[in-house]
């Protein structure tokens, strides 16, 4: 399975990612198939660039985004929200008898 998802550079505690689409089988910041965007939360305003057409075409190959992926995406226009959203992976609090 293929996903796209966020890789983690950057110093200590000031950590810039790229948006990239990986097999979901390799590491966490292993070899990458293509990159497709940069996200800074720390910059002021927050940087967040995106190839919106590289990203249409991967998801039309069937690519899945990770959550905050598709909220990043969401969030420059590359991708329309979805009116349907997918459940938390986080279960729920059980509730006391």
């Amino acid at each position: 399975m293929v996903k796209m998802r966020l890789v983690r550079m950057g110093d200590k505690k000031s950590p810039v990612y790229r948006i990239v689409v990986v097999d979901a089988r390799k590491a966490a910041t292993g070899e990458y198939i293509d990159k497709v965007g940069f996200y800074d939360p720390k910059s002021d305003p927050v940087t967040l660039t995106v190839d919106a057409e590289k990203v249409k075409d991967w998801l039309s190959k069937g690519v899945q985004p990770t959550e905050t992926v598709r909220s990043l995406l969401v969030r420059a226009g590359a991708v329309e929200k979805s009116d349907k959203l997918s459940p938390s992976k986080t279960k729920g609090k059980k509730k006391k008898k």
